[in-house]
């Protein structure tokens, strides 16, 4: 009952000036001084829900949260499939808490803990030891290639740890691979490092950080380095995975500070207030706005600053990647797959429908008739400019080369999102590519002439691409903003006006 409230209450203008006037820079002698400082978020997804629940605590509640969507939870989506009495809600967005073990005297996943707070339904994936292999010949048992795959890319971080004691330069993963002497040849091979790497950073070896994806590994996964441990709970909670963090905002948040259905075009900002202008030509005007937009929003310029952002902001931004993962579902009949959680398709073609998920087993969804597959990367982005119909098709046709005696029926349901193309995100996370320095990353999360304040998943170095790297954002940024509100001095986050080589060029 109260959300459907908070949906009807969208926004109480005693909280922030609101006018419907043409897009303007700001001067700073309009500016005047603000008695109770307001603050702009922008984006509701975890990392601004959590940001405001920050201010709050902190007894600051002249805030307003503006969202784009109907509803609270960023990439937390779902939809409902299925044949009439066979409905069921999917998650097409995030799914997972990513480690679930607290190590002992270390910290536990926030998520895991807003998840076990608000009573998620959750289950356990077993990634690792409930698989099935597959080429394009039909059922092919390389169960040996996958286990050493894994042994591999353990190996592959140890090294990366040992580059960043010594103090080497980083590069990419495949060559990080080739120096530990894994060089796949097979499509066997391929499919195994494509389930070990590519499927957790949505890209390949070859375009992403040894470093970086180590480390981003290691402080999730790995308790020695102060990981959550590598047990992972997947959301089959038909209220929808975004359940946790709308539960979490509405013990807090008051219809007076969100909107939704508000979509920023313009943010013009000086060094005394920043002025928000919505798709509706609403202009909003606070004292400080938190941007918690997806780093593909703020690449293609969906968003328009005034003035520009600085050049060490835009070099920044411009560096890191969005990347994407596809999850496309399909529901039969009946089910005449695999019955382990995960199936492992080898296409001659590297990252063809490699990575299958059943969700008719005990558990899960038994009876359900779903089955899903990811895709990733370039891949992801092929898809989505194709029709349905023939994505439908080529995927078909895959299940077809992996039960070769099966007759694969028409599904009653087929269903994937376009990440890449959604003007609201532009991909699915982020991803730290070789070329990417720490410096660029200090200056991603850096403040904006004290006025313009970053949050999210792809400003946190530790947890890049996770969503507790965008809860662990909301919660230190705002600590941060929450000094300056309160007189307490501002902890402004400082930025590298240049990010130079440690040694000039030699030609």
């Amino acid at each position: 009952m109260r959300w459907c409230l908070l949906a009807l209450l969208l926004v109480d203008f005693h909280y922030v000036h609101a006018r419907s006037v043409p897009r303007s820079a700001l001067s700073d002698e309009d500016a005047e001084p603000a008695a109770d400082p307001k603050i702009l978020i922008l984006g509701g997804g975890v990392a601004g829900v959590i940001a405001a629940r920050t201010f709050y605590e902190q007894g600051i509640t002249n805030f307003v949260i503006v969202e784009a969507r109907d509803e609270l939870g960023g990439r937390l989506q779902s939809q409902t499939i299925g044949a009439p009495g066979k409905e069921l809600l999917v998650e097409y967005g995030a799914n997972w808490v990513q480690g679930t073990q607290a190590s002992e005297g270390g910290p536990e996943n926030p998520i895991w803990s807003l998840v076990k707070k608000h009573g998620l339904n959750t289950t356990s994936s077993d990634w690792f030891g409930s698989m099935t292999t597959y080429d394009e010949n039909g059922p092919a048992d390389y169960l040996d290639t996958f286990d050493k795959s894994t042994d591999v890319y353990n190996e592959l971080t140890v090294v990366a740890g040992a580059r960043v004691e010594q103090q080497l330069v980083d590069l990419t993963a495949r060559s990080g691979y080739s120096l530990i002497g894994s060089k796949p040849m097979t499509p066997a091979d391929k499919a195994c490092e494509y389930y070990a790497f590519d499927w957790e950073y949505a890209q390949s070896p070859l375009e992403s950080s040894w470093i970086a994806s180590s480390w981003g590994n290691n402080f999730t996964y790995d308790p020695d380095q102060g990981g959550f441990g590598d047990t992972n709970a997947m959301s089959i909670d038909q209220r929808g995975f975004k359940h946790f963090i709308q539960a979490e905002a509405a013990d807090f948040l008051q219809p007076e500070q969100f909107i939704l259905n508000a979509t920023v075009t313009n943010i013009a900002y000086s060094s005394d207030r920043v002025e928000v202008t919505l798709k509706d030509g609403t202009v909003l005007t606070a004292d400080y706005a938190l941007c918690t937009f997806s780093l593909g929003v703020l690449q293609n310029d969906d968003v328009v600053f005034q003035p520009a952002l600085p050049d060490w902001k835009q070099e920044a931004i411009q560096s890191m990647v969005m990347a994407t993962y596809t999850k496309i579902f399909l529901q039969f009949p009946e089910d005449f797959w695999f019955d382990t959680q995960m199936g492992l398709y080898a296409d001659p073609v590297r990252g063809r429908y490699p990575v299958w998920q059943n969700m008719n087993l005990t558990g899960f969804f038994p009876g359900s008739g779903v089955i899903f597959v990811t895709v990733t990367g370039e891949f992801s982005q092929r898809i989505e400019a194709l029709p349905d119909k023939q994505v439908q098709k080529e995927v078909l046709e895959v299940l077809q080369a992996m039960f070769p005696n099966a007759t694969i029926p028409e599904p009653t349901t087929f269903f994937f999102h376009r990440w890449h193309s959604d003007p609201l995100f532009r991909g699915s996370y982020s991803n730290w590519p070789p070329s990417f320095f720490s410096e660029h990353h200090q200056n991603l999360r850096a403040t904006v002439d004290e006025r313009l304040w970053f949050a999210g998943e792809a400003t946190s170095q530790k947890y890049f691409g996770f969503l507790h790297g965008a809860y662990y954002e909301g919660l230190d940024v705002a600590n941060n903003l929450a000094q300056c509100v309160q007189g307490n001095g501002c902890a402004f986050i400082a930025n590298v006006t240049e990010v130079t080589n440690a040694y000039p060029y030699v030609i």
